[in-house]
């Protein structure tokens, strides 16, 4: 156990007493950090919602983890042989894949990897790699700590956390799995300590959006819910028109878009109709109630909009964001009378809420599988790496898309690495040139091509140059001992339940 507050002295001593004193675990529950991520299933559900709407919108905004920048991919230092602190330890994997004729060279992706998104403390979208893992109840998802905790913000838990197994271009094949609740080692919790950079994630249910059926309802009804809704301005007849309740503040909203040939006059003109004109917050808070030339119409409508079409709205409304990746506009009507002409069109507003949006995917390792876990195991023997790369290398050039998995094959060094950045003392590495966007992916032991399931025994973590040419050539990830054991294992056995 490594802790930066405590002498060192006091640290092995300690270290000694508890390997004298527990039996198959390196240290007692105070190493495990424990955060609570999306609280309710309404609130989960929100947060899937967020990143299904509008075809995967906020999943394709998404850029991968910028945790590391060029200063930080140095070269690795070896430091000498690492000391395993418990026997060597394994939980089987789950979810055996139908054995496939493949050729030695070709690689089979296993169906648990995937893409964790989440939105930062600076609002921005972003993901890493991870892939499911063996647990009790089939709920738990393995990635870096960075990309989990922010480690910006001192190491708050991230935003809108979701993994999607088998993630391409905005699809989630098998849903969205939203976190609930995540845990990591203590001294990656509190002291963002790099030789701790992994944590492992219980999710809910998935969940599949699409779909859905439109139930019309009244304004009120509209504005009280919280869920996927729909305000739509429908073209309407001229005799319809003159049937309806010509209100402006009703609920259901009658108005005009006046053409060339309408004429402006006042509201109690014979044959006089409201037409509806945005205006900004100040000038509507300041309109009179009531039936009025400038009298407010209606009340004021929100909206949820993309970063997009936030950002290239123009009109008089009100744009809010936050540091959540929220993006909503509201708008403000007031009245103007007009005599209808010719070319005067006549609408109605209606609202709708969508019922039947999200539909419950299952759990995470009955639709996909989960590797398994294994801790303490030698160093040198070969491993598997799967991860999205996407960032360019050190000087600028950009190998990856993110858009597809890649992988990486070797023996990890034998010897202990560390590095200055992020206080990383106890790594392993691997020869491999994958760059950010892979943070987070499982490194496989024991990985059976035939059945795509292996052990996972470490998660990358950090990107190096060792040759000093300006590319990455080596990863490195956390050694998984018996204190990453005692994590997993107390995320291991916790339930989530279902979103819908």
């Amino acid at each position: 156990m490594k802790r930066i507050l405590i002498p060192a002295g006091g640290a092995i001593l300690a270290t000694g007493l508890l390997a004298a004193g527990l039996a198959g675990t390196a240290q007692a529950n105070s190493d495990v950090a424990k955060d609570n991520m999306a609280t309710t299933a309404a609130n989960a559900k929100a947060i899937a919602e967020f990143w299904a709407e509008n075809n995967g919108a906020a999943l394709k905004a998404a850029k991968e983890s910028n945790v590391w920048d060029k200063s930080d991919v140095a070269k690795l230092q070896t430091k000498g042989g690492y000391s395993a602190d418990t026997k060597p330890g394994s939980t089987a994997p789950i979810g055996e894949e139908k054995k496939t004729a493949a050729k030695v060279q070709n690689v089979n992706l296993p169906k648990t990897i995937g893409k964790v998104f989440f939105v930062n403390g600076k609002g921005e979208k972003k993901w890493c790699s991870a892939t499911s893992l063996q647990s009790k109840y089939r709920n738990l998802v393995a990635t870096a700590g960075h990309c989990v905790y922010d480690t910006g913000t001192n190491s708050d838990v991230m935003n809108k956390w979701v993994f999607v197994p088998g993630y391409y271009q905005g699809k989630a094949p098998w849903g969205i799995y939203v976190g609930k609740t995540a845990y990591t080692h203590y001294d990656f919790d509190v002291y963002e300590d790099f030789d701790r950079d992994y944590a492992f994630v219980t999710v809910y249910n998935g969940v599949s959006l699409g779909g859905g059926t439109a139930k019309k309802v009244t304004k009120a009804a509209f504005d009280a819910h919280t869920g996927i809704k729909d305000a739509k301005d429908v073209e309407i007849s001229r005799d319809e028109f003159r049937k309806a309740k010509l209100d402006p503040t009703s609920t259901d909203s009658y108005w005009v878009k006046r053409g060339e040939r309408a004429k402006k006059v006042g509201p109690e003109y014979p044959g006089a109709v409201v037409e509806k004109v945005e205006t900004s917050k100040e000038k509507y808070r300041d309109a009179r109630i009531g039936k009025g030339e400038g009298f407010k119409f209606g009340e004021p409508i929100t909206e949820q909009v993309s970063k997009a079409d936030y950002d290239k709205y123009k009109g008089l409304g009100e744009k809010k964001s936050d540091n959540r990746g929220n993006y909503t506009i509201t708008h403000y009507y007031v009245q103007s009378w007009v005599l209808p002409g010719s070319d005067t069109k006549f609408y109605k507003t209606e609202f709708f809420i969508i019922e039947g949006f999200a539909k419950d995917a299952g759990r995470l390792g009955d639709n996909v599988g989960g590797q398994g876990f294994a801790w303490n195991q030698p160093t040198g023997k070969y491993v598997r790496v799967f991860g999205y790369p996407a960032a360019p290398h050190p000087d600028g050039n950009k190998n990856y898309t993110g858009v597809t998995p890649k992988w990486c094959y070797g023996k990890t060094t034998k010897k202990l690495v560390g590095s200055a950045a992020k206080k990383i003392e106890e790594h392993v590495a691997l020869k491999c040139a994958m760059t950010e966007g892979a943070d987070g992916g499982p490194w496989l032991y024991k990985y059976s091509n035939a059945k795509r399931l292996g052990y996972v025994n470490g998660v990358t973590s950090t990107f190096n140059d060792q040759d000093g040419n300006g590319r990455v050539d080596y990863i490195s990830s956390p050694y998984f001992d018996g204190e990453t054991n005692t994590v997993y294992k107390a995320a291991s056995s916790n339930w989530s339940g279902k979103i819908v």
